[in-house]
């Protein structure tokens, strides 16, 4: 998400050029396989405008579960604390995404490593090769996968070996795990940005708490995907926190009953991703104090039935 400002006595169409060259300054692609734009530095120049403009990238599904990919914004419907928005902002592309790949190197994960890298190759393959992608491994010790003078990687070889090379053993700091990673997916001018977490759910060994990375999740504008990946014996494993992350940031949380179905779930997921809509509308409401605000996103269309929009629940607003 992110926001512009906008004073009293400025036109309709005067807003509509700002936001549209405010759009440009943060990296938003203006057309498919463009490259995209450096983010401002201090010495740029900084549009202020007294609106805020909320960016969602929605997934829509139909009742058998089947990506629709067909939609014009009029198909779309926005509310925000339950009171509809105009949409301002509607795109529907293949733009390059920032990802990383959060993977548990806990004892019991130790047998599964290979068909998480496997996953990990395919989901390359799988994706833009514009994008720019990283590892963070953890067991109760976090690790940056990628060699300390690589940020980012889209080779499928370097980030499976990003995995591989990384012991496995010990206990499980998951929330540690997740916090470095959307800290580390910042870091890139992507606008973008998501992290596919693979783990058990469980958590023995975390500085953080699970209500501060779920804060911190829903301050941030990464869509989280989760992976549990355990034994029905596995005393540690945690499905709910696994959905709990998912589902606040417009992701999705998958449980495969056997290892090897990782490789075509990651497949699935980067699908998702590169099919997803762009939404962006300015709050009714601006003005008010900072705090949460749910967001809930509708989508009808003749022909295709019910329908399902998947996006994050909600934000946590800027204060004035």
């Amino acid at each position: 998400m992110f926001w512009l400002r906008r004073g009293p006595g400025i036109n309709r169409p005067f807003m509509n050029a700002v936001i549209l060259l405010a759009l440009s300054a943060i990296t938003l692609q203006v057309a498919a396989g463009q490259q995209a734009l450096a983010p401002a530095t201090d010495q740029s120049p900084r549009i202020s405008v007294d609106v805020d403009l909320v960016v969602l990238h929605a997934t829509v599904s139909d009742s058998h579960d089947h990506l629709v990919t067909d939609l014009q914004e009029q198909n779309f419907e926005v509310y925000e604390d339950g009171i509809r928005q105009q949409i301002s902002l509607f795109r529907h592309e293949d733009v390059p995404v920032a990802v990383g790949l959060v993977v548990d190197h806990s004892a019991s994960m130790r047998r599964k490593l290979p068909d998480v890298s496997a996953a990990a190759r395919t989901f390359v393959h799988s994706s833009n090769p514009q994008d720019q992608m990283f590892v963070i491994n953890f067991n109760e010790n976090v690790s940056l996968g990628l060699p300390g003078t690589v940020r980012f990687s889209n080779s499928g070889t370097e980030l499976e070996r990003a995995i591989l090379n990384a012991p496995a053993g010990g206990k499980t700091a998951l929330y540690d795990a997740v916090v470095e990673a959307l800290g580390r997916v910042k870091q890139s001018p992507l606008n973008k940005k998501v992290l596919i977490v693979i783990s058990d759910g469980g958590d023995n060994a975390s500085a953080h708490t699970l209500a501060q990375v779920t804060n911190l999740a829903e301050q941030s504008s990464a869509i989280i995907y989760t992976m549990g990946i355990f034994d029905e014996e596995d005393a540690d494993r945690n499905p709910r926190v696994l959905r709990r992350l998912a589902r606040a940031t417009g992701g999705k949380a998958f449980f495969p009953g056997r290892t090897s179905e990782v490789v075509d779930i990651c497949e699935r997921i980067a699908h998702d991703i590169r099919h997803q809509y762009t939404i962006g509308y300015a709050p009714t409401n601006p003005t008010r104090n900072g705090g949460y605000r749910s967001v809930r996103v509708a989508a009808q269309a003749s022909g295709h039935g019910k329908l399902m929009v998947r996006t994050r629940t909600g934000y946590l607003a800027q204060a004035p």
